[in-house]
This record gives structure tokens, sequence and C-alpha cells, in this order.
């Protein structure tokens, strides 16, 4: 699926495959990961493939991660059985916010993959107990800004990546404040700022997961 926050744009796609780490065989649990990546050209300007270089960067390895994490959240592993679901969110264009963006498509893809694990019986209900999205938040010249862009970002006095669950519940806050200390109000500030628009993105849930599933791809998902 392809999900835009402004002008980034990424694209995911769930896989599932029979099978689980080393670290959970034979304990009937399943496992959800993620991948996560940008184009050479996502940017203004090209960006060497992280293969290119023989190894991922430290930016990329805690991106995919979080999104894992975030996903877990939300599974129940018994009921996933062992099978692993691979997230994999490329970056087609980025305008800041392509983690948060990553994680909110991220589930619609889970969310998918998991209904046709459904129709195919290969599973008996949906592991899924929950819904996840995320949004960036900030204060850029003194005001409290939601979802971010690169501008915003890289000028932003504060900025925080929230995930939270259809709940309202936290799921992992990540903040920085850049240059001096930040007071309490500020951050207060962009704390009301992120539940509302984490509400609008599940409130636009039902129409994305209600499109048409694509043809059966093998073990695919989404």
């Amino acid at each position: 699926m392809l999900v835009e926050f402004g002008d980034t744009r990424v694209l995911v796609t769930a896989s599932v495959e029979d099978g689980v780490p080393s670290f959970l065989r034979g304990k009937g649990e399943g496992w959800v990961t993620a991948e996560y990546g940008m184009l050479p050209r996502a940017t203004h300007t090209r960006s060497a493939r992280e293969a290119a270089r023989g190894k991922q960067n430290g930016r990329t390895l805690e991106i995919q991660r979080l999104i894992g994490r975030s996903l877990r959240a939300v599974v129940d592993p018994r009921a996933l059985g062992e099978r692993t679901v691979t997230l994999d969110c490329d970056v087609l264009q980025a305008d800041g916010g392509t983690r948060t963006a990553s994680i909110t498509g991220a589930y619609v893809a889970l969310a998918d993959a998991m209904e046709a694990l459904v129709r195919r019986r290969a599973i008996g209900s949906s592991p899924l107990h929950g819904q996840v999205a995320a949004v960036s938040v900030g204060i850029v010249g003194g005001v409290p800004v939601v979802d971010l862009d690169y501008v915003e970002d890289s000028s932003a006095e504060t900025d925080m990546n929230v995930v939270m669950n259809n709940g309202g519940g936290f799921i992992e806050v990540q903040a920085l404040r850049k240059g001096t200390a930040s007071a309490a109000t500020n951050s207060t500030n962009c704390w009301t700022s992120r539940p509302c628009r984490c509400q609008r993105l599940f409130a636009g849930r039902p129409e994305a997961l209600a499109e048409p599933l694509p043809g059966a791809r093998g073990r695919s998902g989404r």
C-alpha cells in the first residue's frame, strides 16, 4: 500500500512466511519484523544505496526496529502461529515524518495480510487486538506543529514521534530537544496536539481497509 503524509510517500508491503527466528522456534508463537529503506532520490540530493555500502546505517536500524516494536504491540503471537510477517517500508519521497508514515501504513498492510490468512483458513481469526498509528509533533518558532515537514523538523526547538493505539494508549514516544532545555509548558503543548491527529488517522482506516486485496501471490499478503 502507498501511504502519503504531505509530500512524504512510503510504499509498504507485508509478506507472510512459514517459520520463525531461531529464538522462537518450537514455542508456537509468530514474529513481526520490519525493514526500512529510502530510495536514492527520495530526498533533494541522491544518497548512495546502503546495499552498495555493504551495511545499514544506525538511523535505518533504529527506524526499522521502531516499526517492528510498534506493530508487535497489537499482535497476539500465539494466534499468529509459527509464521513471520515482514513489513517492507520503502520511502519513495521524503519530506519529514518517514518513520511515522511507515508505522501508520505498515499497520494497514499487516491488517490486510492477516485478513488474507483468515480467508485462506490458515488461521481461525485475526491475531490483531488493536490498531496502531504514529505522528510527529513539535514546537517551531514557539508554535505547536503536527506532522512536521523537512523544513519544520530541521528548525524545530522540540520534536517528538508519538506511536499510539486506537484505545488512546501510548506505545512509544521519541522526543528530542535541540539547544537549551525545554520548558514544561512547551512539552505540554506538544502533547495536546497529538491525540486528535492520531484519532483522525484511525478514523480513515475503514476506507483504506475496505479496498479489495490484490490477487494472492505465493505466501505473500499485501
